[in-house]
């Protein structure tokens, strides 16, 4: 579970932007906590912890763990244009390899910006 919940964990905040002392404000986990939880020794919090993070995060504790809960909810707010939203729902029809290959291309092309 400490990598996947990890991996699960980094991936989150990278997609939402969020650092890892905004994270640690939101839930009360001092940063030196979480970046336990996402280095190389990948420390499984504990279920309390995994609840908060994912609260903050407002993502299922499940998705966290495990990452196969794909029904996340995304406020439409965050969403700029009607070509995102359509990549979303897109996103929902492939397999998972697909998708990491889409998220690393993303990532790339973010990262060019």
């Amino acid at each position: 579970m400490g990598n996947v919940f990890r991996d699960n964990l980094r991936n989150e905040l990278n997609y939402q932007g969020i650092m890892i002392k905004e994270l640690s404000v939101k839930t009360g986990i001092p940063v030196a906590t979480l970046d336990c939880y996402l280095g190389a020794r990948a420390t499984i919090p504990s279920i309390d912890a995994a609840y908060k993070i994912a609260q903050a995060l407002k993502v299922p504790v499940d998705y966290l763990i495990s990452g196969e809960d794909i029904n996340i909810t995304i406020p439409s707010r965050k969403i700029k244009s009607q070509e995102a939203r359509n990549l979303i729902n897109l996103i929902g029809c492939l397999s998972s390899e697909q998708c990491r290959a889409i998220y690393d291309m993303i990532l790339s092309l973010r990262q060019k910006n």
